[in-house]
């Protein structure tokens, strides 16, 4: 169930604020479900974010040629913050301090996250970029878990990270290798400080302002790089949807799902990425599937698919308790 601290008031779930999909979205959260229904509801949030983010990253590596990657990172930025500000219109008053350390280090992990891996992927392969990105919430699952059965689960994961792979990474740049890296450094930064935006501030408030700090610190680079053809049309059109499809959509729903899921269970469900961002790549860039890269495929499904089901089992031994 929705946490007592970000349950919406009678105020905000008014008729006047429940036609935005953030504002709905928080009242079926805050209404009363069927157990079962309220440990699947934030897995299939999840599940829905990491299709949007991949498709978006996919159209993102074709959009690079004309704004390069610090400029495309620019503009997902700066039209998601944009966007979101004017949805959401968050109240900038009566936040604490600690609420604003936790949203300005939430907007510089955003950046950082977003920076890093479209750096790498200007370098490598959108898939291998996944999938060492995927690293960082597999790390965060080892480390914060406090159920042996969600080390088994990481460990599947991890091997299906590896066998998609090919088995090493020694035939790519090592550079696009340290920025896939980096950028899996600071998803576990984001996953973490995403949840406890969402605890912090209501409905997503706390991301439409994270969304504005991340586009203050990045757009400078994005200036430097790319100039005046961040004012082209069909640049600022394909960064617009980048924007919706990697950022709007995807974080918007993750941060709702983290009020009611545990990080560890996040984490490894963010296995999936590196298959859904095969599935992009191959619809969109063309990049076919080995055998190899199917059995991977399969077993980081597995892997996420019984953290589900640990999920699932912790809210029926509760209900039963």
């Amino acid at each position: 169930m929705t946490r007592p601290d970000t349950a919406p008031s009678a105020s905000v779930t008014s008729a006047a604020t429940a036609t935005t999909p953030e504002a709905a979205l928080a009242t079926a959260a805050a209404a009363p479900q069927p157990r079962r229904i309220d440990s699947l509801g934030p897995v299939a949030l999840v599940l829905a974010g990491g299709i949007s983010v991949q498709f978006g990253g996919a159209l993102a590596v074709t959009l690079m040629p004309r704004a390069g990657a610090l400029g495309v990172v620019s503009l997902r930025l700066l039209v998601a913050a944009v966007v979101l500000l004017l949805v959401c219109r968050p109240r900038l008053r009566g936040h604490s301090r600690a609420d604003w350390v936790t949203v300005v280090a939430f907007g510089i992990a955003m950046a950082g996250m977003n920076g890093l891996f479209y750096e790498a992927v200007a370098r490598i392969p959108l898939g291998p970029a996944v999938t060492l990105e995927v690293l960082g919430p597999l790390a965060l699952s080892v480390l914060t878990s406090r159920r042996a059965l969600n080390l088994v689960w990481a460990g599947l994961a991890l091997g299906g990270v590896f066998l998609l792979s090919g088995g090493g990474f020694g035939d790519l740049d090592p550079v696009g290798v340290a920025f896939a890296l980096g950028a899996g450094a600071m998803w576990a930064t984001y996953i973490t400080f995403s949840a406890r935006t969402g605890r912090r501030f209501p409905q997503a408030d706390g991301l439409a302002l994270a969304m504005a700090v991340g586009a203050v610190l990045f757009l400078p680079l994005g200036i430097a790089e790319a100039g005046t053809r961040l004012l082209d049309p069909v640049t600022l059109g394909l960064g617009a949807a980048v924007a919706l499809l990697s950022s709007v959509l995807p974080y918007t729903l993750e941060l709702l799902a983290l009020r009611r899921l545990p990080a560890p269970t996040f984490a490894i469900m963010m296995s999936l990425e590196p298959a859904i961002a095969a599935t992009a790549g191959f619809l969109i860039l063309g990049q076919a599937l080995s055998p190899i890269e199917a059995v991977a495929i399969a077993l980081v499904i597995a892997a996420s698919m019984g953290a589900v089901r640990t999920q699932v089992g912790r809210g029926k031994a509760a209900h039963n308790a």
